[in-house]
């Protein structure tokens, strides 16, 4: 050890590290980024203050596979890890919060306090030390408001046309002639060698795009590989995925021509004819019914729940687990007898397939629908999958909505009396942060609401689910100056 920062360049190299059972610190950076470049001074002065601690350094982008294990997702970010096992982390550019992670993991100066640039140690000299300072000013908050927001509409829709814009696509660091990481050339060859055709995109010419993709699909590296506007994942699932023939069947499933099949058809080419027997023996038919039926939901995908192998399995594992809904699963990478046999006995060519009390509700694209819909959960109330939703049920989500949680006539927008407005206007005033429910629009919590509450008049403000009370109420705490403390608490 002895005070350096060392370069690690594999997933086996960390591994082996941390397996060691010293404290590891872990820097994840990236080259564009300045707060990682001032942190990483920072990170060098500590690895001198702290020798006997492992301090790594990962070029985030550059090692997806580390970055993904660490599920880091913006950059600085800091790992922690000792006794074999990740301790801590921190992300964006907080000094003072580094140099006290480092010495609980580590241990040397009093953790009771906070550490400032002083308790640095005197390896970080006064250049360095007025980085840290300024970084702490300013840069943790930039860096942390660009982490936190979500995307802005105009963002999200761009983000949406790009992925649509071919039905393979992937977003790359330069293009497919000029590739500019190592990663991003491995899964240019590998579309070459499955012969499709797709659309590219250069990250490193748009930065809003580079980290906007990042939170739109929720994976932190590049590149990127989506298949009809879902994300497959990235180089090392792409990889793998060729190599076991897995992404050539997603192709197929999904109507992704070949660049061959499509001379063939452009030139009239293409062969007919009757395909191969597709009866299924008594056996594999009685045996894919009792896996059907194993579960009341039962889900045949890609991996598992927890390790799904494509990104429409995942899409649907996701569904299932926001709707509460207790499932089974059989993957079907483990079985190729069921793998094929279920496309002939269901009539359905791809995977995922979503089965309800022995029914097909079918694949990725139909189960979003229905959930948007809220047919979904129509359905697994029809089927007694999840038990029917009472009045009393839909009030207390209502009510836990929001921990400010306000039911006016009309929206704090356009309210639709005087008391409701006031109301409103008086939770802006204080600069609190709420949601509203208009009970016009909706009769039976209107009418429900009031017995609940056991409270017979509108507007009714919830915080935390308990009632506040109504507009006298509020008024009160409001000139009384508890408003904004009372729904904070």
């Amino acid at each position: 050890m002895g005070g350096s920062v060392r370069d690690v360049k594999s997933k086996g190299e960390v591994d082996a590290v941390v397996g060691g059972g010293s404290p590891v610190i872990l820097h994840f950076w990236a080259s564009w980024c300045e707060a990682s470049k001032h942190m990483d001074q920072l990170f060098s002065h500590l690895s001198t203050d702290f020798p006997n601690a492992h301090f790594l350094r990962v070029e985030a982008e550059e090692q997806p596979e580390i970055s993904e294990a660490y599920s880091v997702s913006a950059v600085p970010f800091f790992a922690f890890c000792k006794d074999g096992k990740t301790f801590d982390t921190l992300e964006g550019a907080d000094p003072s919060s580094l140099a006290n992670k480092v010495a609980k993991v580590a241990g040397s100066i009093n953790t009771g306090e906070a550490a400032s640039p002083a308790s640095l140690g005197m390896a970080a000299g006064p250049a360095v030390l007025e980085t840290v300072r300024e970084l702490a000013k300013d840069d943790s908050s930039k860096e942390k408001s660009q982490v936190q927001p979500g995307l802005s509409a105009p963002l999200k829709n761009r983000l949406q046309q790009l992925v649509d814009s071919h039905p393979v696509m992937l977003f790359m660091k330069g293009t497919p002639e000029e590739p500019k990481c190592g990663f991003s050339r491995k899964v240019v060859d590998v579309l070459k060698e499955e012969k499709v055709k797709f659309g590219s995109f250069n990250i490193l010419s748009d930065s809003d795009i580079r980290e906007g993709l990042k939170k739109f699909s929720n994976w932190p590296t590049f590149p990127q590989l989506f298949c009809k506007g879902e994300l497959l994942g990235g180089c090392d699932i792409t990889l793998a995925m060729h190599e076991s023939g897995e992404l050539q069947e997603v192709f197929k499933d999904h109507g992704i021509d070949t660049i061959d099949a499509a001379k063939e058809k452009e030139s009239g080419d293409a062969k007919g004819g009757i395909s191969k027997s597709t009866d299924l023996s008594t056996a594999l038919s009685s045996r894919l019914e009792s896996l059907i039926n194993s579960s009341p939901v039962m889900l045949f995908m890609k991996g598992k729940p927890d390790e799904p192998k494509c990104g429409f399995s995942r899409k649907v594992v996701d569904i299932l687990q926001q709707e509460n809904v207790h499932f089974e699963s059989f993957d079907i990478l483990t079985d190729e007898e069921v793998r094929q046999g279920l496309k002939v006995y269901s009539n359905w060519s791809s995977y995922p397939q979503l089965y309800i009390k022995g029914e097909l509700i079918g694949g990725s694209d139909i189960v979003l629908e229905i959930q948007k819909s809220g047919e979904l959960k129509k359905i697994l109330h029809e089927k007694g999958i999840l038990p029917a939703e009472t009045l009393q049920d839909r009030l207390k989500k209502l009510i836990a909505a929001a921990p400010v949680m306000l039911f006016m006539k009309g929206t704090p927008d356009a309210p639709r009396c005087g008391f409701s407005s006031r109301v409103a206007d008086a939770l802006r005033q204080e600069g609190l942060s709420f949601e509203s429910f208009d009970i016009l629009s909706d009769d039976e919590v209107r009418q429900g609401l009031k017995v609940y509450s056991n409270w017979p008049t509108y507007p009714q403000l919830y915080y935390k689910s308990e009632l506040i009370g109504g507009h006298d109420i509020v008024m009160e705490l409001r000139n009384n100056g508890e408003l904004k403390s009372t729904l904070s608490e």
